[in-house]
């Protein structure tokens, strides 16, 4: 029976697989691939995609139904921030195999509230604005670490939209905005070198001012942009064309949002651990529902994987990635959130790996630069940090604990060294469930270990 401590919202985020208890059940060992994998697994949807539609779906002229949406920690505090503020969000029967789909009727936003934006960057960033069209006050907090990760150019906008903002001049959370039920808009210039998720935040919100939005990039260069691609698409299916004149700028005209029905992809870069094992043990796996066409920066997933050593093949619906026994190191720019699968692969590899473009990685649920370089050398490893990225060499690795500093993407990580490395435990493999509640289930799955025992849930 496997058994975890959670503390995220009153939902069993795991699965009706899964014990949930309120005790702390210690390290889990990650397990060593005994023989070459065969497997075939269906991930749950996108947090990035679901988050977005849950925010347009708010802001629409009609009501909404999210097909196959992501059931996270991460989901479910933006589900209850958006009910907290007027919108009505009900779960109804769905087809998919990982819970309900969600009918969102979107209604006049209302202050009055605290929003719990956990530990999700989607929450702390992409509802203020909303927020910002509510009447009354709404105050923003969220968990320990989540008072480190950079807010300032989110409650900066806001100011310049007109927002009345206090913050004590800390520029993170907590914070607290008054709403008078609209926000002008017009021109504004940010500095989003920190985080793509602030140019997002204000694009989903920005058809709702009354003047629409013109938002200028003034600082370095943008971290990535693929999401902001993907803002833009999401905003497109609902009829709202934003311009992007020259690299930084972006122009939403005022206007509706339509409800729409959309189907959310699968969380691509959440297949990221599952192919890469692949490449460290050897044999296939396939992830089914893999789209033809997608904004998500998981899909580059192939390439990356191929460069390392890998076979991959494309079929209708499907991607597989094949070991064929070598893992070569890269230098790769710009790996985005997919850095941590990529960087455990590569402290694996027969040759250096050089990582660049990922400053902004050092501001998400932890440095990521920092804990994986701190976590990778403990073991033996060979990491050394730059400015922007990471340099990683071979070197022989040994068991240990490997600590997830709350950050779901440094625990899969640790998950997939134990694939290869005798004694790898990782001390909270709970902390998946802010984007993959299902992920211990899905792993053992893979490594032909079986599904957990049907157990009981305690929920507190």
């Amino acid at each position: 029976m496997q058994v975890f401590k959670y503390s995220g919202p009153e939902f069993n985020p795991f699965g009706d697989d899964v014990l949930v208890t309120g005790g702390d059940p210690g390290p889990w060992p990650a397990p060593r691939a005994s023989a070459p994998l065969a497997a075939v697994l269906s991930l749950p949807g996108s947090k990035s995609l679901t988050n977005r539609e849950l925010v347009l779906s708010a802001l629409a002229d009609a009501p909404s139904i999210l097909r196959a949406p992501l059931h996270s920690r991460d989901t479910a505090l933006m589900i209850e921030a958006l009910r907290a503020l007027g919108t009505s969000i009900v779960e109804i029967p769905g087809e998919g195999g990982f819970g309900p789909d969600l009918l969102i009727t979107p209604a006049e936003l209302v202050g009055g509230v605290s929003i719990d934006c956990g530990l999700a960057g989607t929450v702390m960033r992409f509802l203020p604005p909303v927020a910002a069209l509510a009447l009354g006050p709404v105050a923003f907090d969220g968990d320990e670490s989540a008072r480190k990760r950079p807010m300032r150019t989110t409650v900066d906008s806001l100011r310049a939209l007109g927002v009345d903002v206090t913050d004590d001049g800390r520029g993170l959370l907590p914070f607290s905005l008054y709403g008078t039920g609209s926000v002008t808009g017009g021109l504004i210039e940010i500095d989003a070198s920190a985080s793509s998720q602030f140019v997002s935040g204000l694009l989903l919100a920005g058809a709702s001012f009354d003047t629409g939005l013109e938002l200028r990039h003034t600082g370095a260069e943008l971290p990535s942009l693929a999401h902001i691609r993907m803002t833009i698409a999401c905003l497109a299916r609902r009829g709202v064309t934003v311009e992007n004149p020259e690299p930084g700028v972006w122009i939403v005209p005022a206007g509706p949002i339509a409800g729409i029905e959309v189907d959310i992809e699968p969380d691509l870069s959440n297949a990221g651990p599952f192919l890469g094992a692949a490449l460290v043990a050897g044999g296939s796996v396939t992830i089914t529902g893999w789209p033809a066409e997608t904004t998500q920066v998981g899909d580059e997933l192939a390439v990356i994987l191929e460069r390392m050593g890998a076979e991959v093949k494309r079929a209708e619906g499907s991607l597989t990635v094949s070991g064929t026994g070598s893992i070569h190191g890269i230098r790769l720019d710009n790996a985005s959130e997919l850095a941590p699968t990529i960087a455990a692969i590569a402290a694996l590899a027969d040759s250096e790996t050089e990582l660049t473009g990922i400053a902004h990685l050092r501001g998400h649920e932890t440095d990521r630069l920092t804990a994986l370089a701190t976590e990778i050398n403990a073991m033996g490893g060979d990491v050394t940090e730059t400015d922007d990225g990471l340099i990683i060499r071979p070197a022989a690795l040994t068991g240990g604990l490997w600590h997830s500093y709350e950050d779901h993407r440094m625990a899969t990580a640790g998950a997939l060294i134990g694939l290869a490395i005798d004694g790898v435990e990782v001390d909270d493999i709970a902390t998946t469930a802010k984007t993959l509640p299902q992920f211990v289930e899905l792993w053992n799955r893979m490594l032909g270990l079986g599904s957990i025992d049907k157990t009981p849930i305690e929920l507190f």
